[in-house]
């Protein structure tokens, strides 16, 4: 097999040390292929944190009282079951009282972290 003319180099023109071990090594190569896709896929997940902590909330107590209801029915009002899903349903509205309060927090110091300026 025959090499390409234009990949060669001459022996008094060497490449630097780095590049060289670099462009011929695979574990380079990888590691610069994950580095790029990490750093992508960490920036690209930042806007969704906050919705998603919104919607696991809300999700988390619409889940509770839809348990609440179902043993109710099949179990009776005063049963062990919905003793169980009461409690749950209490838990889960406190934490999405606290939910509520944290976006409302993050929401007035995005409003009004400029006020100070004038």
């Amino acid at each position: 097999m025959r090499e390409d003319a234009g990949t060669r180099r001459s022996p008094d023109r060497q490449a630097p040390y780095g590049e060289e071990i670099m462009r011929k090594s695979w574990f380079g190569r990888a590691a610069l292929g994950t580095a790029v896709l990490g750093g992508f896929l960490l920036f690209a997940g930042l806007p969704n944190a906050k919705a998603a902590d919104w919607d696991d909330c809300n999700r988390r107590v619409h889940y509770t009282e839809y348990r609440l209801q179902e043993s109710i029915e099949r179990h009776g009002y005063y049963s062990r079951e919905a003793n169980h899903w009461r409690h749950e349903r209490h838990e889960a509205l406190e934490a999405s009282e606290r939910c509520r309060r944290d976006h409302e927090r993050r929401e007035w110091r995005e409003h009004h972290r400029d006020w100070d300026r004038y």
